[in-house]
């Protein structure tokens, strides 16, 4: 067989290179939601969990969910290099494990992050290369809404997170992509970020992540 016998067959020099997908937006968006339906639809991707230092809420799960840790465990984490990013929110911290994400890309699999859109801008400076999926509210009186739906804050501390919401909608232009997840349906924002992926393999020029 000649060296260019594959030259009229594109799938044959296209090798499909492992994305690092992070996943951003506001608070109260569902971006928790978001993931959890990714989860059970069986879409082939890694996820990570996210190591914080807030307290657990009555219907989370430590592992699951979140990594629930001390604040002294996470400086020590931060301190040994083992986060991959970490930013403070809200008085509490946020990292994500780095060896978790270096294994899952080098054995050839997808990951997905979830973070702050504190912690995306910190991407885009370290993996140019991943995919930015802004997850994003029909209008911003519906965030209010799901936020105050939540039960979950303080008059107080409503009214911060509201600030910061506002100022976190005016970053979309960051991100590679958004997606609009509308109020009961879900599977509509999952199905969108299934079609990202799929034209992010279809790329003729694949991105490479280094991290």
């Amino acid at each position: 067989m000649s060296a260019d016998s594959n030259t009229g067959n594109p799938a044959a020099v296209i090798i499909k290179k492992p994305l690092l997908i992070v996943l951003s937006g506001p608070s109260g968006v569902g971006k928790d939601a978001v993931l959890n339906y990714l989860k059970n639809s069986d879409c082939g991707l890694n996820f990570v969990i996210t190591t914080t230092t807030r307290p657990r809420r009555p219907n989370e799960k430590d592992g699951v969910d979140y990594h629930f840790v001390t604040k002294e465990v996470f400086r020590k984490m931060r301190d040994n290099n083992e986060l991959l990013e970490w930013a403070q929110v809200y008085d509490n911290w946020y990292g994500v494990p780095k060896e978790t994400v270096l294994r899952s890309l080098k054995q050839g699999n997808d990951v997905i992050v979830k973070v702050d859109i504190q912690g995306a801008s910190t991407y885009k400076k370290f993996a140019p290369e991943a995919v930015t999926i802004f997850l994003a509210p029909p209008s911003f009186d519906e965030l209010a809404n799901r936020l105050k739906l939540r039960y979950t804050e303080t008059p107080a501390s409503l009214s911060t997170r509201l600030q910061a919401c506002d100022y976190e909608m005016k970053q979309i232009e960051q991100f590679d992509y958004v997606v609009v997840n509308h109020s009961n349906q879900i599977e509509c924002a999952v199905n969108e970020i299934k079609a990202i992926i799929t034209a992010e393999k279809c790329r003729v020029k694949q991105r490479e992540i280094k991290l």
